[in-house]
Protein backbone atom coordinates (compact mmCIF):
# COMPACT_ATOMS: atom_id res chain seq x y z
CA UNK A 1 0.00 0.00 0.00
CA UNK A 2 1.37 3.53 -1.44
CA UNK A 3 0.66 6.73 0.97
CA UNK A 4 -0.82 9.84 -0.23
CA UNK A 5 -2.81 7.18 -2.61
CA UNK A 6 -6.52 8.91 -3.72
CA UNK A 7 -8.82 5.70 -2.79
CA UNK A 8 -12.15 4.86 -3.76
CA UNK A 9 -14.27 4.53 -0.33
CA UNK A 10 -17.79 3.49 0.60
CA UNK A 11 -18.80 5.39 3.93
CA UNK A 12 -22.26 5.67 5.89
CA UNK A 13 -22.88 8.73 6.77
CA UNK A 14 -25.52 9.12 10.29
CA UNK A 15 -28.42 11.89 10.74
CA UNK A 16 -25.69 13.35 13.07
CA UNK A 17 -23.22 13.63 10.27
CA UNK A 18 -20.63 11.59 11.64
CA UNK A 19 -18.73 9.82 8.53
CA UNK A 20 -17.26 6.07 8.92
CA UNK A 21 -15.86 4.30 6.23
CA UNK A 22 -16.80 0.55 5.45
CA UNK A 23 -14.77 -0.49 3.03
CA UNK A 24 -11.59 0.97 -0.10
CA UNK A 25 -10.39 -0.02 -3.18
CA UNK A 26 -7.43 1.16 -4.55
CA UNK A 27 -4.92 0.05 -7.07
CA UNK A 28 -1.53 -2.00 -6.17
CA UNK A 29 1.55 -2.12 -7.39
CA UNK A 30 0.99 -4.55 -9.84
CA UNK A 31 -2.17 -2.17 -11.08
CA UNK A 32 -4.53 -4.67 -9.86
CA UNK A 33 -7.97 -3.44 -8.12
CA UNK A 34 -7.53 -4.87 -4.59
CA UNK A 35 -10.54 -4.16 -2.37
CA UNK A 36 -10.05 -3.54 1.25
CA UNK A 37 -13.45 -4.18 4.07
CA UNK A 38 -12.74 -1.95 6.84
CA UNK A 39 -13.27 -4.07 10.57
CA UNK A 40 -12.48 -1.60 12.90
CA UNK A 41 -12.34 2.54 12.83
CA UNK A 42 -9.93 2.89 15.82
CA UNK A 43 -10.20 6.53 15.90
CA UNK A 44 -11.24 9.68 14.08
CA UNK A 45 -10.78 13.27 14.70
CA UNK A 46 -11.13 16.57 12.58
CA UNK A 47 -8.32 18.53 11.59
CA UNK A 48 -7.73 21.85 10.35
CA UNK A 49 -4.57 22.23 7.59
CA UNK A 50 -4.18 25.76 5.93
CA UNK A 51 -7.70 26.61 6.02
CA UNK A 52 -8.88 23.12 4.50
CA UNK A 53 -11.24 20.78 6.68
CA UNK A 54 -10.59 17.23 7.04
CA UNK A 55 -11.39 14.14 8.91
CA UNK A 56 -8.62 11.47 9.32
CA UNK A 57 -9.49 7.95 10.68
CA UNK A 58 -7.21 5.26 12.14
CA UNK A 59 -9.01 2.05 10.23
CA UNK A 60 -7.95 -1.51 10.91
CA UNK A 61 -8.09 -4.14 8.23
CA UNK A 62 -6.90 -7.49 6.98
CA UNK A 63 -4.85 -7.13 3.94
CA UNK A 64 -4.06 -9.71 2.01
CA UNK A 65 -4.20 -12.16 5.07
CA UNK A 66 -2.17 -9.70 7.38
CA UNK A 67 -3.53 -7.26 9.75
CA UNK A 68 -3.13 -3.77 8.89
CA UNK A 69 -3.41 -0.19 10.46
CA UNK A 70 -3.99 2.71 8.04
CA UNK A 71 -4.90 6.61 8.38
CA UNK A 72 -7.35 7.40 5.33
CA UNK A 73 -8.39 11.70 5.19
CA UNK A 74 -11.34 12.96 3.99
CA UNK A 75 -11.74 16.40 2.24
CA UNK A 76 -14.43 17.65 3.17
CA UNK A 77 -14.62 20.82 0.71
CA UNK A 78 -13.11 18.62 -2.71
CA UNK A 79 -15.31 14.97 -0.87
CA UNK A 80 -11.64 13.09 -1.66
CA UNK A 81 -10.50 10.21 0.03
CA UNK A 82 -6.99 9.63 0.53
CA UNK A 83 -4.59 6.67 1.83
CA UNK A 84 -2.52 8.51 3.83
CA UNK A 85 -0.22 6.11 5.56
CA UNK A 86 0.61 2.56 6.85
CA UNK A 87 0.89 2.49 10.58
CA UNK A 88 2.15 -1.25 10.85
Amino acid sequence: MKCNTPVDVISVCSADGTIKPLRLRMEDEAHQLLRIDIEEVISSKEIQYVGIEAHVFLCRATVRGKESVFELKYTVRSHNWCLMRKVY
